[in-house]
């Protein structure tokens, strides 16, 4: 029996709450908080709590889906991204580039949101960026 505690970042917010997973096995089983973490010092909220419910999940998506002939079929990472280049480019094409918009999350660092903007009005030229944290 092989059993470890490795600690981790929770998955949800960008709080950042310190919890450790419990691998028994190689396979997830449990989450614990993080005792004396900066951030949390040993709570989770519900969803912390969960965190690992999703891992194992037999509906969970382990590639890209895209609709071809009006059915979701798995496909590669970079057909799934090329897709979706081309569709942004037709749409804002067609329709300008107020016709996209783009929600960041909380989950993602500033840097990262900082990216999504400055891509969708550098690149797209749209003003229309939100971000989950305001809602």
């Amino acid at each position: 029996m092989d059993y470890q505690n490795v600690l981790t970042t929770c998955i949800y917010c960008g709080c950042g709450c310190g919890l450790y997973l419990e691998v028994l096995d190689g396979r997830l089983t449990k989450i614990w908080p993080a005792k004396g973490h900066a951030v949390n010092d040993g709570q989770l909220c519900i969803k912390g709590w969960n965190a690992h419910g999703f891992v194992y999940h037999p509906g969970r998506l382990k590639t890209p889906l895209i609709r071809k002939n009006g059915e979701l079929v798995e496909s590669t990472w970079d057909e799934a991204l090329d897709l979706v280049a081309d569709r942004l480019s037709t749409i804002q094409r067609e329709s300008g580039p107020d016709s996209l918009a783009f929600l960041s999350s909380a989950k993602c660092t500033n840097e990262e949101n900082y990216l999504l903007q400055k891509f969708a009005r550098a690149v797209i030229g749209t003003n229309n960026v939100d971000h989950c944290a305001r809602l």
